[in-house]
C-alpha cells in the first residue's frame, strides 16, 4: 500500500456564512499540517460566504451549476491531497478527524464515514443519531462526512451529477460494489436546523420518501421535487 500523505477537505457551499465562520477555523486548527488544503466549492452564494472562505485561506471554487454533486466533483478535481474528505458546512468533525482518517487508511480502510449526534438534544434526534453507529443501507449520508482515497474516487468517476439529491447514497452504493465501507466509532456533530425549521415527523417523512424512491430507481428530479415539498428549509 502506498504511503498516504495529506487530506483535502471539500465543502459544498450555498449561503453558509455563519457556518463557515465556525467550520473553517476549526478545520485549520485541528487538521493542521495533515491537510493539503480546504476547498470551498460554491454554488452561487449571495451572502458573505465567498469573502469568509477567502479570509480563512480556503481555496474558493465557483461551480457553474448549483448542484451538490457537481460542486463536490469540482472540488475533487482540484484537490491535491491523497485523501478526499467531504464535509457539509453545518457539520463539525471530531477534533482529531485528520489523525483518525489517516490511521484508518493505514489500517486498510480506504473509504468510510463517521457516526454523529445532533446539536439539539431531543429524544427523537437522539434516536436518529443512535442509528448512525451501524453500517447499514442507510449509512453514508453526507452529514456523516465521507473520506475516500482520491485514486479510488477517480476510478468510480466521482459523484453522479444527474443525482440532484441522494448523490451521497448513490456513490456509497457504488463504493460497496467495489470495496468494504466503514463507519468509524467516533461522533461528529450535525446541525438540527432542518428539524428546527420544520418538525421531526415532517423531516422523517421527507427522508423516508426520498430514500424509498431512490431504492425504486425513480428519477432524481422527481425525488427532489417531492422531497422539497415536505420542507421549509431546503438544505
Amino acid at each position: 500500500m502506498t504511503e498516504i500523505n495529506r487530506i483535502s477537505v471539500i465543502i459544498p457551499c450555498l449561503n453558509e456564512e455563519a457556518n463557515l465562520k465556525e467550520l473553517l477555523p476549526f478545520l485549520n486548527e485541528h487538521g493542521g499540517d495533515k491537510l493539503s488544503e480546504i476547498i470551498v466549492s460554491d454554488g452561487g452564494s449571495e451572502d458573505n460566504s465567498i469573502a469568509i472562505a477567502k479570509s480563512y485561506g480556503a481555496i474558493l471554487l465557483h461551480s457553474p451549476v448549483r448542484c451538490r454533486a457537481t460542486q463536490l466533483n469540482l472540488g475533487a478535481q482540484k484537490a491535491k491531497g491523497d485523501i478526499l474528505y467531504f464535509v457539509h458546512a453545518d457539520t463539525r468533525p471530531v477534533k482529531s478527524f485528520a489523525k483518525i482518517i489517516l490511521r484508518s487508511l493505514a489500517e486498510g480502510k480506504r473509504v468510510g464515514c463517521f457516526r454523529y449526534r445532533f446539536d439539539a438534544d431531543t429524544i427523537f434526534l437522539q434516536a436518529n443519531s443512535w442509528f448512525t453507529r451501524f453500517n447499514s443501507l442507510f449509512s453514508g449520508g453526507g452529514d456523516q462526512s465521507l473520506f475516500i482515497e482520491k485514486s479510488f474516487f477517480n476510478k468510480l468517476n466521482g459523484f453522479d451529477e444527474s443525482f440532484t439529491i441522494m448523490e451521497d447514497f448513490e456513490l456509497v452504493r457504488r463504493i460497496r460494489q467495489k470495496s468494504d465501507f466503514h463507519v468509524l466509532s467516533y461522533e461528529m456533530t450535525v446541525s438540527a436546523r432542518k428539524y428546527m425549521d420544520n418538525n421531526w415527523l415532517k423531516v422523517q417523512l421527507a427522508n423516508f420518501t426520498a430514500f424509498a424512491l431512490f431504492l425504486l430507481k425513480v428519477k432524481p428530479a422527481s425525488i427532489k421535487s417531492l422531497y422539497l415539498n415536505f420542507l421549509s428549509r431546503k438544505n
